[in-house]
């Protein structure tokens, strides 16, 4: 019977004093049941809407409370039954634990905010807050929301309504309620759950459990003391059991303290991924540029004692081909396959990243000497030109790599970044899938280049492109039957070669438009020749990949107005490298349209016999090549006899190129050559020349019909 009155005392003792701090809360405070009954409110409820103190009764409904708001002036701007209805949709939709604000305005303009959190155990637990008098300035904005944190707390802790560990102690560091959040996060037994435990009690647990600080024991508790007795915000983050959790040390007035405990190991490996991620790339989990670059300055300092290092940067050879006709799934793979290729070809100590697209670095250090940097080099090339099998298809690239070796090719990460993609663009230019080491000039071989880019995108508006025309003679004719259209360009008082510039226009675009151009002149030019004189353009294997090549085509010859039987349109064989269908088809469209197709420099390529089966030429030129020593070798004789003979076969016109005299003339023509083109002749030759030289020839023709009959 004792033991029964000292539980009821017990009882009302904690009833008193959840009330005594539901009225001392500086907010308005009420709890709604699940049927929508107030089952307890504060002073400041009533204050807030200016209830009487008499009017609130427990049970009653909420929509009498809120009719009767309605009469004091609270919610002006809503009908009474409007609100109720929209309050209690809002309530129904929070019953997941979510804590969700709203804001209302009561009598005199007054702007309340409002929290509402479900607890099944009470129903709506609800404050009320006036906020109209909140100031902006940020201290008093802070200090009112730590405030309003703290009070939260305490009443979400009363309530035992929120994810987080919650535990309050009193100012004897006794504790005075804790939630099963935090029960579950520690997995304390229940002797230290019990009201009263003292705090150095529990902390001395979770380290003989194996909780971890980063700290000792001693320098823990030494420090949470410190927190303690200054009354301050204190934060920290341990390990437990392989998980880490974030405490929270929140003072009260009265000299006691909250603390919240959240498990926030998800949390922690989502930021480290996200860290991983920025010095990363996606696609092959290589470090990416950022990473390698800091790695590059952290070898610095042993390159400027004397150690060397060197840096690779590596290109894939072909792979824009092979993303643009396979697409980018296809392309990806690559990517995969070939990162994980270069990754097997060098050390444990060497750095790989990924800088984008296709292209990759290797720093390699320590090294002894320069022959390292190339045994890998050699590696990586035999690793990456190995065919990959790929979604049924085998696909096949290359690497092309660039080297330079610090500390003489730099000390600094800037100049070997630099020296080494200097040494890549000439791997490039030396006909790719090999390694070339970075060289004393190359600077100024690049600036170059650049120069020539430069000034490329400026030569049509500028008007420094012109155009030269070199005749093809009719050896059956005996005339001039088809002159070659070539391009010439003045820039800076010299004229730069089309061996020089024209790689460069093909690499960077421009060929495009430059070739458009050049198309536009030659067939405008043609038109206004005497006779029917074929004129000769060459097109670029770029151009095909322009939206509309045959439509560009026929605007220019009809812009002209030439027959597009007078325009002749020559390609290498390296434009068939692809056999694409689309390419194949732009060739058949245009010689649907009257136009000549002849492919140039002939027998250059190991392919060009094949090529001959894959579209029906009109002509073939023979390549120079086979012209220098014609006449002393009989072997070049043979493959000109052959060639000429095979064009003959299949209805074919042939141009012997290069022919300087008269010997080279009789042997092609012995041999059954079309047409030869050579400075036997002519050079090429300017626009007006040119003219001069139709004229006369046409005159000349005129002259021989005559004497005939």
């Amino acid at each position: 019977m004792q033991a029964d009155s000292l539980s009821d005392v017990s009882s009302l003792a904690e009833a008193l004093l959840l009330d005594a701090a539901l009225e001392n809360i500086p907010y308005g405070f009420c709890v709604w049941s699940p049927q929508f009954r107030l089952v307890m409110w504060n002073k400041h409820y009533r204050d807030i809407y200016g209830f009487p103190l008499s009017s609130l009764k427990r049970g009653m409904s909420l929509e009498d409370v809120v009719h009767l708001s309605s009469t004091l002036g609270n919610h002006p701007h809503q009908k009474p039954d409007e609100f109720y209805e929209l309050y209690t949709a809002e309530l129904l939709a929070n019953r997941s634990g979510a804590r969700v604000k709203n804001t209302e305005v009561v009598d005199g303009g007054r702007t309340v905010e409002t929290a509402h959190v479900y607890s099944p155990a009470l129903g709506w637990v609800v404050t009320h807050e006036d906020i109209t008098e909140e100031v902006a300035r940020s201290e008093v904005a802070l200090k009112r929301k730590l405030e309003l944190e703290r009070q939260n707390i305490r009443l979400d802790a009363a309530v035992n309504n929120i994810s987080q560990g919650l535990c309050m102690m009193d100012a004897r560091g006794r504790l005075v309620i804790c939630n099963e959040p935090y029960a579950r996060i520690y997995n304390l037994p229940p002797e230290l759950l019990t009201p009263g435990t003292q705090l150095d009690d529990i902390l001395n647990h979770l380290f003989d459990v194996g909780m971890s600080a980063d700290m000792t024991r001693e320098e823990y508790l030494t420090w949470r003391r410190d927190v303690i007795a200054r009354c301050e915000y204190g934060k920290n983050v341990h390990e437990l059991n392989g998980r880490t959790i974030m405490m929270q040390h929140h003072p009260m007035k009265d000299g006691g303290w909250v603390s919240t405990h959240e498990d926030i190991t998800e949390q922690r490996q989502n930021e480290a991924r996200i860290r991983h991620l920025a010095r990363h790339d996606a696609l092959t989990d290589l470090p990416n540029r950022i990473e390698f670059l800091e790695q590059m300055a952290k070898t610095e300092i042993n390159l400027s004692r004397g150690e060397q290092a060197a840096v690779l940067y590596i290109d894939l050879d072909h792979f824009k081909a092979v993303n643009d006709t396979l697409g980018h799934a296809v392309g990806d793979e690559v990517i995969k396959q070939a990162s994980a290729r270069l990754w097997g070809a060098t050390r444990e100590t060497d750095v790989l990243a990924r800088l984008g697209g296709d292209e990759f670095a290797l720093l390699m250090r320590p090294i002894d000497d320069a022959s390292a940097a190339a045994k890998v080099a050699d590696r990586i090339i035999r690793a990456i030109s190995a065919p990959m099998h790929i979604g049924g298809q085998q696909i096949e690239i290359g690497a092309s790599i660039g080297i330079a070796v610090g500390p003489g090719d730099g000390v600094k990460t800037d100049a070997l970044v630099k020296n080494a993609d200097l040494a890549l663009y000439r791997a490039k230019s030396d006909g790719r899938s090999t390694y070339h080491f970075f060289e004393n000039g190359m600077d100024a071989e690049l600036q170059r280049r650049r120069n020539i880019e430069a000034g490329l995108r400026l030569a049509l508006q500028r008007d420094e492109l012109r155009l030269v025309y070199q005749p093809l003679l009719g050896l059956e004719e005996d005339r001039v039957i088809c002159v070659e259209a070539l391009l010439r360009w003045d820039h800076e008082d010299r004229t730069i070669s089309p061996t020089e510039f024209v790689p460069i226009a093909e690499e960077t675009g421009l060929i495009v438009a430059i070739g458009e151009w050049v198309l536009r002149e030659a067939t405008r030019a043609a038109a206004s020749w005497p006779g029917d004189v074929r004129v000769a353009v060459n097109l670029s294997p770029v151009q095909f990949k322009a939206r509309d090549l045959v439509g560009m085509v026929q605007s220019a010859v009809s812009a002209a107005g030439l027959p597009p039987a007078r325009l002749e349109l020559e390609i290498t064989e390296s434009l068939l490298l692809t056999e694409s269908e689309a390419t194949l088809q732009a060739l058949h469209d245009l010689r649907a349209m009257g136009v000549r197709i002849s492919m140039d420099d002939f027998g250059t390529g190991y392919s060009s016999l094949s090529y001959l089966r894959s579209f029906p030429f009109d002509k073939i030129k023979i390549d120079r090549s086979f012209m220098h020593d014609l006449t002393e070798r009989k072997d070049s004789q043979a493959i000109m006899q052959a060639v000429i003979g095979l064009g003959r076969s299949l209805g074919m016109s042939t141009t012997a190129e290069g022919v300087e005299t008269q010997e080279q003339l009789a042997l092609v023509r012995a041999q059954g050559a079309t047409e030869v083109q050579g400075f036997l002749f002519s050079p090429p030759l300017p626009p007006e020349a040119l003219v001069n030289l139709l004229r006369a020839d046409a005159a000349r023709a005129v002259s021989h019909r005559r004497k005939a009959s």
